[in-house]
């Protein structure tokens, strides 16, 4: 077997690096999310997420405008089954930024840091209930104690956590579908459509927002306006950083790094918001500390055997 010039390990072992930092910003900025949309008030969860849509369409038609990448779109009309597939993952990415913002508006920023630290079980059993992929017995001990998690949560602090449990399963679905999607979608011509799948609902919400409680949009001054229409860049640049970094970076990498995301909700929640944290959710969220240590410990262990045998 040839070995690779130095030059070549070098070059490739920077840009590994790279993707890593890029990964890391990624989810550095999604776990700020919380406190952006906290400056956004009084704003409702149902008016910043039809925002969030309709300008997260626009900078992503810049975007492709200012970097002349029609032809990628066109060619994905041209596919009705990669079309339908991001109209599915439209629709479940709505339902993620929904009720991520309502638990940002709500006081349950801690809740949401759960839903995305039982994501990564939720993404392994799905492997199990739609891929028909077979587990080891050290994921299996994980999903275990996840759901044993969940189960001290709900008789503990007398609450079925649905923020969490609905963030973890629509975003899981939501990368199950990217996955069957592939790299046939870029990360801008994927947010662009699905954004493009939501105008409808968007417009129906501004449409009743409007007709009832008013919008908010252009009424708190400058500072909140411009702070609103910045929530399209906010929501596509960290989907920018995060393609850069997964394709320079490893699996592994990844996956070690998205919990930097709910680690900071989980802070900002219990610590600089002040949010209650009974002992039977430090319980609860022990738990699911310990599944996530099981988890990334196998996958570790398992990656390095693989190169091995490699």
């Amino acid at each position: 077997m040839a070995v690779a010039p130095e030059s070549e390990r070098s070059a490739l072992a920077r840009e590994r690096t790279l993707g890593g930092v890029y990964a890391f910003t990624a989810y550095l900025l999604w776990g700020f999310l919380p406190l952006y949309f906290l400056l956004l008030m009084p704003i409702g969860p149902f008016e910043l997420v039809a925002w969030r849509i309709l300008l997260s369409l626009v900078f992503c038609v810049l975007l492709i405008a200012v970097t002349r990448s029609w032809s990628r779109i066109g060619a994905i009309f041209r596919q009705p089954r990669l079309l339908g597939l991001t109209a599915l993952a439209g629709g479940l990415i709505y339902i993620n930024w929904q009720v991520f913002i309502l638990g940002a508006l709500t006081g349950h920023v801690i809740e949401t840091s759960l839903g995305y630290f039982i994501n990564p079980i939720a993404t392994v059993l799905l492997a199990v209930l739609v891929l028909r992929e077979r587990l080891r017995v050290t994921q299996w001990i994980a999903i275990g104690i996840a759901a044993l998690a969940v189960v001290v949560i709900i008789v503990g602090y007398g609450a079925v956590p649905w923020i969490a449990l609905t963030l973890a399963a629509s975003f899981s679905l939501y990368g199950l579908v990217k996955k069957r999607v592939g790299p046939s979608v870029d990360a801008v011509s994927g947010l662009t459509l699905e954004s493009m799948w939501l105008v409808p609902v968007a417009t129906v919400i501004l449409i009743v927002v409007g007709s009832t409680t008013g919008f908010v949009f252009g009424s708190e001054g400058a500072l909140h306006t411009v702070l609103l229409s910045l929530v399209g860049v906010v929501t596509a640049v960290p989907l920018l950083f995060f393609a850069a970094g997964a394709r320079r970076t490893s699996l592994t990498v990844i996956g070690l790094l998205q919990f930097v995301a709910p680690i900071l909700q989980f802070i900002i929640g219990a610590w600089l918001l002040q949010e209650p944290m009974p002992l039977e959710r430090w319980i609860g969220f022990g738990l699911v500390w310990l599944a996530l240590i099981v988890l990334t410990v196998d996958s570790v262990v398992h990656a390095r055997r693989v190169r091995a045998v490699a």
